[in-house]
């Protein structure tokens, strides 16, 4: 609201900065939030996330072609439940319809906004971005926040989310064409690879593992590798994926339930109406009356 009382004339003031390269990106607000699990938020002032936006016009175009479709983390037309939906269908294919047993090997990248390499990153923003003030301004902001020396950036920023997809495209394209995994799903640093066997299915993330590690210095969280058949239930944002059904994750039907009120009503039924959560969502009018 205080920026936007002066909307013109901090828009042309910010215009000329960064124009005469006056521009320096200021401190962040950091804060915890819980969802469910503790996360730290960097939030960066109004001036700033204007930058970031701007950045993020310009720079998404000479990415987005070349992501992999099977990536839904921050783009148009993806997301939680596209990522959901596109899984049980690849969980068909590869099971032809639940006659063929298949098994889903669920990874999870260890730290992965705090273990960034911002040489890395920066590696990978050059080979596509080929104004030479526009990457002293991306360079501004990647190495302005750390968290360790040449490590991390912040969860808080617009920025990051398309950092993040440019980085990991490195292991989506590892996977599909060096792996040669058909089916797989990302979503940020989740993601899930179908295989015909548990053997073959910890031998792949034993592989991505290593690629990580070798590559781009991020590693796969050990306690978060878990290989599963459909029938035993794939947990995966937020949901468990059944040949018969695809329900929500007991911790997040326990949350919404005690979370639900007349206000946010409309975002829980939606997550029920993604799920076979009839019941749930009964539930869930009878609590809010």
């Amino acid at each position: 609201m205080v920026f936007e009382r002066n909307l013109e004339d901090n828009l042309l003031s910010l215009r000329d900065d960064l124009i005469t390269v006056r521009y320096r990106h200021g401190p962040y607000h950091r804060f915890v939030v819980f969802d469910p699990k503790q996360r730290t938020i960097h939030k960066a002032a109004v001036r700033d996330r204007v930058v970031h936006q701007a950045l993020v016009n310009i720079i998404e175009p000479l990415f987005e072609s070349k992501f992999i479709y099977d990536s839904y983390s921050c783009r148009v037309g993806k997301g939680t439940h596209a990522a959901v939906s596109r899984l049980r269908t690849f969980l068909l294919r590869a099971s032809q319809n639940g006659t063929n047993t298949v098994y889903a090997v669920k990874c999870d990248v260890r730290k992965f906004f705090d273990s960034i390499d911002h040489n890395i990153l920066l590696g990978l923003l050059r080979k596509h971005v080929q104004d030479h003030r526009l990457m002293k301004l991306l360079e501004q902001i990647i190495v302005g926040f750390s968290t360790g020396p040449g490590k991390g950036i912040p969860l808080g920023n617009l920025t990051s989310q398309l950092f993040a997809n440019i980085y990991l495209h490195e292991l989506d394209w590892h996977i599909k064409h060096k792996l040669r995994i058909r089916h797989y799903v990302r979503y940020c640093d989740d993601f899930v690879m179908l295989t015909s066997s548990r053997s073959k299915g910890f031998g792949l993330a034993q592989a991505a593992d290593a690629f990580l590690r070798l590559n781009l210095k991020v590693e796969l969280h050990p306690n978060k590798v878990h290989v599963r058949t459909w029938t035993q239930g794939i947990d995966f944002l937020g949901y468990v994926l059944m040949p018969h059904a695809t329900v929500l994750r007991p911790k997040t039907k326990t949350r919404a339930l005690a979370r639900v009120t007349k206000e946010n009503k409309a975002s829980y039924f939606g997550l029920c109406g993604h799920a076979d959560e009839y019941e749930t969502a009964r539930t869930m009018k009878n609590i809010i009356g």
